[in-house]
């Protein structure tokens, strides 16, 4: 798996990371990971801290991702995070 630098030299190259960031199917990506001998974490978030943590860590690492939101954080967030 491909790595990226840890320290970010600007504010377009740390945006473009983010639009690395694809959607897919769980059917599909649970039957590359058998394929492929390694597990999907499900991540459970509470703020946008920890979202961005969880989304860093997986783009750094092209890593699949489930991520999972409690009640308390779809209410306390802007709708527009949910729109997707």
């Amino acid at each position: 798996m491909k790595t990226s630098s840890a320290v970010y030299q600007s504010k377009e190259e740390k945006n473009g990371f983010y639009k690395d960031l694809g959607f897919g199917y769980t059917k599909e990506m649970f039957a590359k990971a058998i394929k492929g001998g390694y597990g999907v974490p499900a991540y459970n978030f509470n703020n946008m801290e920890q979202l961005q943590a969880i989304i860093t860590a997986c783009c750094r690492t092209e890593s699949p991702v489930i991520l999972q939101v409690s009640k308390g954080a779809r209410e306390y967030a802007n709708p527009t995070l949910f729109a997707l």
